[in-house]
């Protein structure tokens, strides 16, 4: 998902990049309540049948399904803002806090094909980092329009 605020008022343009997510923490907690039930009540049955085994492996079944879900959803936390004004492009990674710089004049948008799909790649002086890794291909290819767009557009007011 990309959220764009544009530069008004001397304010820097912002872009918000941000996977996109369909659960929310409260869907996600009765998605697992649900699969664990359904697991527990056919082990239930496994179990009335003969099978004594069944609810210790369904409960070990729903416990790892329960992680795996719930660290593919912190996944989805991850975000990166680009910040741009007439000085500076700023590329910052949450959660993580890492922050990258370039000089907006300089900076190259670069779509390149590798790994099975399109990176996006901002480079300047030898450097090159790769954002919206998260997105999906259009939306990668729409930040990519967006970004020239917006950097065009700061480099000819420089001129000026």
């Amino acid at each position: 998902m990309i959220v764009l605020r544009p530069a008004l008022g001397g304010l820097p343009c912002v872009l918000w990049l941000r996977p996109n997510r369909m659960l929310s923490r409260r869907g996600l907690r009765r998605l697992i309540l649900v699969l664990a039930t359904l697991a527990l009540m056919t082990a239930g049955l496994g179990a009335w049948q003969g099978n004594v085994f069944a609810p210790l492996f369904a409960l070990i079944e729903a416990s790892a399904v329960a992680i795996a879900l719930s660290v593919a959803w912190r996944a989805g936390d991850r975000s990166e803002r680009i910040t741009l004004d007439a000085e500076s492009l700023e590329v910052q990674t949450l959660p993580g806090r890492r922050c990258t710089r370039f000089q907006p004049y300089w900076v190259r948008v670069l779509l390149e094909s590798g790994e099975g799909r399109y990176r996006l790649l901002l480079s300047s002086h030898g450097r090159k980092l790769e954002v919206g890794a998260f997105l999906a291909e259009e939306e990668r290819a729409e930040l990519f329009r967006k970004l020239r767009v917006l950097l065009a557009d700061f480099q000819s007011q420089s001129r000026r």
